[in-house]
């Protein structure tokens, strides 16, 4: 059942997770972006493997898809999330199995379709449970009360909601926000509406929202529905406003009515959405007021029901709004009759591959059908937005066309475009969105024709002919993309061009560029212009925030006339040589990417400013590789200073201004005894990370590093700690994971009185000296791998702060009694601690203890009093072969949602009683013979066929 909260729960669990893995991937929406194209399931694998191997990734194909997923990501541990998956084939081309992973990795399913799991084999399969009243009263609060709980007074008429709303999420968010700032006597009134309305009738509970709308917002909530879910944000934009409604204003009206989201697409953009039963709902009210007669809906988006208008001729002026599929049909029917909709004012029609490549008759066929539609366009007089999907073989012709675009056009998006220019007929005065991507074009208009777009404002033409753009045609743009236009050599632009805010020409043949008067421009993206090799910026650039020019073939930037640069790509320009800057100006740069650019050996930086002039950016990160200097004027007033770069060399000699640097990231360098030595003189460092099997040891006098707050070391040659690090007494976090000849810790240990997160994982630790407990703000531990660790100090319970503790060891047989003097814990995991065999009898006074993993140990009994952890609510007990019963008791846990058991020696025949029947929430998974066929069973009440599936690889 939609808005059972799948998406959430697997969001939330995405997000907890994700630092946990070497790669992660969420992919939304998988059933709606797989059909809404014939290349839908190749694009998702796109995103997915660009994701996870962090880098542009472009296939052929599905199945090479599926090769690359096998052959690349066995290596990496993953966390993958398919959300909304329909088919078991979206299944196999995303996650076709355990061995396309590496183990540890974890695939998280959503799916209204148990059948899919089941199929492919899914380990784990839950039942997404509704909320309890107490979730849902908090719930409803939030959106109607802005806090927790409900206001005095209106306690049962909150109550009263939430039982007429059954747990669902979505209606409680929704009904919360259509009563947020309502008074009791209109509270009772909506109550009393919701009463004389079946429960299971939910969308009508829905259009509470939508009632109160104005006519216009109920209007764009209606296109919204049936024709523009899942449309990037500016692009519905535009298309609402080329129809003549106030369309910003009335997407912040629904979203604020809980009625449409923005969700980000994999490539940054918003994209318009809405949940599926608020879809409906408006699909619904355009179809009940004639439910018989759809020729007099508003707006028609069912295939069968437009072929039967088209065909018989019955197409009347009350069709505003329709999406046309033209892949099945006989298509000059169809087209025809559209002759009768004349007040159209939106247009969706997709005819790509109408006919198999394979007859002989194709071009024939498709050509026909393409000048039925380019005739029949031309006579719809108050259209205003259109949308045509061409076969990309087409290869019509203008002879016979005449006029094929209205003039009312505001919107004209058509991709697969087939013809060289713009009809010559067209004058294109309303248009204010042009998008012609994968299009023949090589000019805008025949013979060069000067014909100027006055309210032009997005225009995209990706992937076309283009070899020259005037900007001339153009002057009110305000987003132009001609990114892969691969044989453009150049850009005819005015010495000004005021509205330009986002230029991208990524993938040209560009050579030099020259910004001229671009005041509003914010975004400018060269990437992979391999032949680019000069930006001329002749006048600031106040707003530009985002400069990409990676892979091209610039040797110099000057920086100086763009001030509030936020982010800079400049990776693998192979051919830079410098950057000049003053750096008193780049008051906002937080990102600069340099790695790649093998020619590259200094960013200069040059004050011009005045010396009070204050940075609004806390830090500066570089990352680059070889980087031999990198100067920063002693004026210059850059409050922070970040290096994450190789350095071959020590320091001391290449930065000017070093008393700003706050943190530093090494890898490489050939001279460790000298940057040692420069390195604990920096008096203002925060943060230092030493990643590299070159370092053969810490700094000495690392003491002497007043102000360090975190430190990150990973070398497999260090053995030991110098006793300096002690004196560090501000130091918060330390990160010593990976060191794998660690041994030993300086016994003062307890002296870094600020700790608050300890990491030691995968070293050769075997004691912890005693004066670790004296680390009294010390909130997260972490000794996972350390096999050689013996045992943990006795007084660990002094740590009154720890929060979670996280321990797996060979050796470890026991956990300490004062343990259980740990009142803040919330997370003990003592996983794959196999000779471990006992638990401490007290442990039920573990009060916040909310997860207890003990999978994979040699625990044979539980103790009888860990019932009484009333706040635990996830307990894994897989792998405890030696486990043989649960204690009668344990059904008495008021909080636990989760209980794992699979791989014991448990019955699950045999389980207590109360453990079943204590809470409609538990997700009991056994792995056993239970009568259960996913291997588990749920003791959870049903969602109306809402699933979820957890695949584990390993």
């Amino acid at each position: 059942m939609g808005g059972a909260g799948k998406t959430t729960t697997a969001r939330a669990v995405f997000d907890t997770l994700s630092n946990d893995f070497e790669a992660i991937s969420f992919v939304e929406n998988v059933r709606e972006v797989s059909k809404a194209s014939i290349f839908g399931l190749k694009n998702l694998q796109e995103q997915v493997l660009s994701k996870v191997l962090k880098e542009r990734v472009t296939l052929d194909s599905v199945t090479d898809g599926k090769n690359m997923m096998k052959k690349r990501m066995r290596g990496i541990k993953v966390l993958l999330v398919l959300d909304d998956v329909d088919d078991i084939e979206q299944l196999e081309a995303l996650a076709g199995g355990p061995n396309w992973f590496k183990s540890g990795s974890r695939i998280i399913v959503t799916t209204r379709n148990e059948q899919v799991l089941v199929a492919h084999r899914v380990n784990v399969i839950r039942d997404i449970a509704l909320l309890s009243e107490q979730e849902a009263i908090s719930l409803i609060s939030r959106y109607a009360f802005g806090r927790e709980n409900p206001l005095q007074g209106y306690e049962e008429l909150s109550r009263k909601v939430v039982r007429y709303a059954a747990g669902l999420p979505l209606t409680l968010k929704v009904l919360g926000s259509n009563l947020c700032g309502k008074d009791k006597p209109e509270w009772v009134d909506a109550i009393d509406r919701l009463e004389k309305i079946p429960l299971e009738e939910t969308l009508k509970q829905l259009e509470l929202s939508y009632i109160g709308l104005e006519d216009e917002y109920k209007e764009i909530f209606l296109d919204v529905a049936c024709m523009l879910k899942r449309k990037p944000k500016e692009d519905a934009i535009t298309i609402l406003e080329s129809c003549g409604f106030y369309a910003r204003n009335g997407l912040k009206v629904l979203e604020q009515r809980s009625l449409i989201t923005f969700s980000s697409r994999y490539d940054g953009k918003l994209v318009l959405d809405m949940h599926d039963h608020i879809e409906e709902m408006g699909k619904n009210i355009v179809r009940r007021e004639h439910p018989d007669e759809p020729h007099k809906h508003s707006r028609l988006w069912i295939y069968e029901e437009i072929e039967d208008i088209l065909a018989n001729d019955k197409g009347t002026e009350a069709t505003s709004c329709l999406k046309l599929d033209m892949q099945r049909g006989n298509s000059r029917i169809l087209l025809k009759g559209l002759g009768k909709m004349k007040k159209l004012r939106y247009l969706e029609v997709s005819f790509a591959y109408l006919y198999s490549k394979s007859d002989p008759k194709f071009d024939d066929k498709s050509n026909r059908i393409g000048r039925i539609v380019m005739k029949g366009l031309g006579k719809m007089k108050i259209l205003g937005c259109l949308e045509v999907n061409y076969d990309s073989e087409s290869d019509l012709k203008f002879d016979d066309i005449g006029q094929c675009f209205t003039n009312s056009l505001g919107y004209l998006q058509c991709w697969n475009y087939p013809f060289l220019y713009l009809p010559k007929k067209f004058q294109a005065k309303n248009l204010v969105g042009l998008e012609m991507e994968h299009s023949r074009m090589v000019q805008l208009w025949e013979e060069g024709e000067r014909k100027v777009l006055q309210k032009l404002k997005f225009l995209s033409l990706k992937e076309s002919n283009l070899t020259t753009f005037d900007f001339g045609l153009t002057p009110n743009i305000e987003t132009l993309s001609l990114e892969s236009s691969s044989n453009l050599e150049e850009l005819c632009m005015p010495f000004s061009c005021q509205k330009l805010k986002h230029l991208n020409i990524s993938r040209s043949k560009l050579r030099t560029f020259d910004l001229g008067l671009t005041p509003n421009l914010e975004t400018l993206s060269l990437e992979e212009c391999a032949q680019f090799e000069e930006l001329h910026v002749p006048v600031a650039c106040p707003n530009l925030k985002i400069l990409n020019l990676s892979e091209s073939s610039l040797r110099s930037l000057d920086l100086e006339l763009i001030p509030y640069l936020e982010k800079l790509d400049l990776g693998y320009c192979d051919q830079l040589v410098e950057i000049k800057a003053p750096v008193g100006c780049l008051r906002k740069l937080g990102y600069s990417r340099l790695n790649g650019c093998l020619r590259f050996k200094s960013f200069t930086f040059e004050s011009r400013c005045e010396p009070n002039v204050n940075c609004s950016s806390d830090t500066l990160y570089l990352y680059g590789e070889s980087l031999d200097s990198c100067q920063l004027h002693p004026n210059s007033n850059l409050p922070k200073f970040g290096f994450n770069c190789i350095y071959k060399e020590y320091l001391p000699s290449s930065v000017g201004n070093i008393e700003k640097l706050i943190s530093f990231g090494l890898c490489a360098c050939t001279d460790f005894e000298k940057f040692s030595d420069m390195i604990c003189s920096l008096q203002c460092l925060q943060k230092l990370t030493l990643v590299g099997d070159n370092i053969p040891e810490f700094p000495k006098d690392l003491g002497q590093l007043q102000c360090l707050e975190e430190l990150s070391l990973c070398s497999k040659k260090i053995e030991h700690l110098p006793d300096s690090i002690c004196m560090l007494k501000h130091l918060k976090y330390l990160t010593l994971n990976l060191c794998a000849l660690l041994e030993k810790l300086p016994e003062d240990i307890g002296q870094l009185e600020s700790l608050e997160r300890l990491g030691l994982s995968f070293t050769m630790i075997k004691h912890l000296p005693d004066s670790i407990c004296m680390l009294k703000r010390l909130k997260y531990l972490n000794l996972e791998d350390c096999d050689l660790l013996e045992k943990l100090p006795e007084d660990l319970g002094q740590l009154e702060c720890l929060e979670e503790l996280r321990v797996s060891s060979k050796k470890i047989e026991f956990l300490p009694d004062s343990i259980c003097m740990l009142k803040r814990l919330k997370s003990l995991n003592v996983r794959d601690c196999s000779f471990l065999w006992k638990l401490p009898k007290d442990i039920a006074q573990l009060e916040s203890l909310e997860r207890l993993d003990l999978s994979a140990t040699s625990i044979k009994h539980l103790p009888g009093s860990i019932y009484m952890l009333k706040h635990l609510n996830y307990l894994n007990l897989e792998d405890c072969v030696l486990l043989e019963k649960l204690p009668e008791d344990l059904g008495k846990f008021e909080c636990l949602k989760e209980l794992l058991i699979e791989n014991t020696g448990i019955i699950s025949d045999h389980l207590p009683p109360r453990l079943i029947s204590a809470s409609s929430e538990l997700w009991l998974h056994s792995g056993v013979n239970s009568g259960s066929s996913s291997g588990g069973s749920n003791s959870g009440s049903s969602s109306g066929g809402s699933r979820q599936g957890v695949n584990d690889p390993s």
